[in-house]
């Protein structure tokens, strides 16, 4: 699940009132503005605007997700053509009247931003995995946290190549990921390396991110970094905390100069009586 640094995120929920699971995407969702949460997954209202960069986002997502499918059928790979249909069907299910673009943008800069990222996989190592490939998308589902919903997760890709499991991520990014930012960036990772064990049972784990970043000259930078036991004791801690917040629905507006002016519900937060 390919996210600015959000902007590959998992399919959008359904509110939380109608279902028995949590996505790592919801309880983030919760710690950045617990009553954008509210309005996304307890009402379910539908967002008033989406950003370029986040359509953008899941088109690449989309095209990467079609090259590799074909890799795990044994099919032969497709082209830049192939890639570029997938990336603008993306776009076209999309309402376009939602898109909000940024400042220099239209369709034309995004298109050739999107050929040249998609070029770039191409050539790059992280096109061809080392090992064998075991699944793409996929969903996995599975009580991690004693007391809360089961957590359901979409994995981008799993590689088994002979001594480990290597679980990968996509994310597109304006600027490029430093390792520490890698890691800050894990707990995602971790809560699907937990879903992802009955793939290899006892064999080592790995998570690997791979940032496209987007400059002129198009940029792969992959990060490498070990399932640490103490980190996923930690994560679950976190999830524990988190989910126990939301079910005591403490729901309310965290204003923030950097989040708010990309909020997708604006509106009603400025309305809302509490």
């Amino acid at each position: 699940m390919i996210t600015a640094t959000r902007e590959l995120p998992e399919a959008q929920d359904a509110p939380t009132t109608n279902r028995d699971y949590i996505s790592y995407s919801s309880l983030n969702t919760f710690r950045h503005c617990g009553l954008q949460y509210y309005f996304r997954y307890i009402v379910g209202l539908r967002e008033d605007c989406v950003s370029s960069s986040l359509v953008f986002g899941c088109g690449i997502h989309r095209s990467i997700e079609c090259h590799f499918r074909a890799m795990l059928a044994g099919d032969t790979l497709p082209d830049l053509d192939m890639l570029l249909a997938e990336f603008w069907d993306e776009w076209r299910e999309r309402d376009q009247e939602h898109i909000r673009f940024g400042k220099g943008e239209d369709l034309n800069v995004i298109g050739q931003l999107a050929e040249r990222t998609l070029v770039a996989f191409q050539q790059s190592e992280s096109a061809n995995p080392q090992g064998k490939i075991l699944a793409v998308e996929e969903e996995l589902r599975g009580p991690i946290v004693p007391g809360c919903p089961d957590v359901l997760g979409r994995i981008d890709l799993i590689v088994d190549t002979g001594t480990e499991l290597v679980i990968h991520d996509w994310k597109t990014s304006r600027n490029r990921w430093s390792h520490e930012q890698a890691q800050d960036a894990s707990e995602q990772l971790l809560l699907y390396a937990e879903l992802a064990r009955d793939f290899a049972p006892g064999k080592p784990m790995m998570l690997e991110f791979m940032i496209l970043t987007k400059t002129k000259e198009v940029v792969i930078d992959r990060h490498l970094l070990p399932v640490d036991p103490t980190a996923i004791s930690r994560v679950k801690r976190v999830v524990e905390q988190v989910w126990r917040s939301i079910d005591a629905g403490h729901f309310y507006p965290s204003p923030s100069a950097m989040n708010c002016p990309g909020c997708p519900y604006r509106q009603q937060c400025r309305t809302w009586g509490g």
